[in-house]
């Protein structure tokens, strides 16, 4: 078992199953496009472990509490990672995390959208290190996102290749 898996089984955390598409909803690009010694990551958001979308659903600041959405960013961590160990097959080959958007369905007003997505990025850090795990981030706010989900990240790893 890789380093990275173990300490998400030592926090207890688990990664999800792959994403149960809503009714109609068509995805035709991969989730994870690997190129070189990069690897590039699709937009994800919040899953529950068996790959349904998690709630709360809504606007950051109305429907959704700032807290709240910092365990969807969390969570969106969690679905990103499962992305990258179906693709890779093992979550230490990630050499390093390079850079991250983390785009938050915001209310008007709303405009701690860092703070939101300092739950994906705690997340990396305490299951990467410091070294691999600190990336190149930004975190704006969306005016909607795909299924009223509250989060939605995106990112850039490099990858040992082999």
């Amino acid at each position: 078992m890789s380093t990275v898996e173990s300490r998400l089984r030592d926090l207890g955390l688990v990664l999800p199953a792959p994403m149960i598409l809503p009714p109609g909803a068509i995805i035709t690009f991969p989730w994870v496009r690997v190129h070189g010694n990069r690897a590039f990551i699709s937009g994800h958001g919040p899953l529950n472990a068996d790959g349904s979308i998690a709630k709360p659903l809504g606007k950051v600041g109305l429907e959704v509490s700032p807290e709240q959405a910092q365990v969807a960013a969390r969570l969106t961590g969690l679905a990103i990672l499962a992305s990258l160990k179906r693709e890779l097959g093992d979550l230490d080959r990630v050499t390093a995390w390079l850079h991250v958007l983390g785009m938050v369905n915001s209310a008007p007003g709303f405009n701690r959208q860092p703070n939101v997505i300092n739950g994906f990025s705690d997340l990396i850090v305490d299951l990467y290190g410091p070294e691999r795990g600190r990336h190149a981030r930004s975190a704006v706010g969306m005016a909607q996102l795909p299924f009223d989900i509250p989060v939605e990240i995106e990112g850039e790893v490099e990858i040992l290749v082999g």
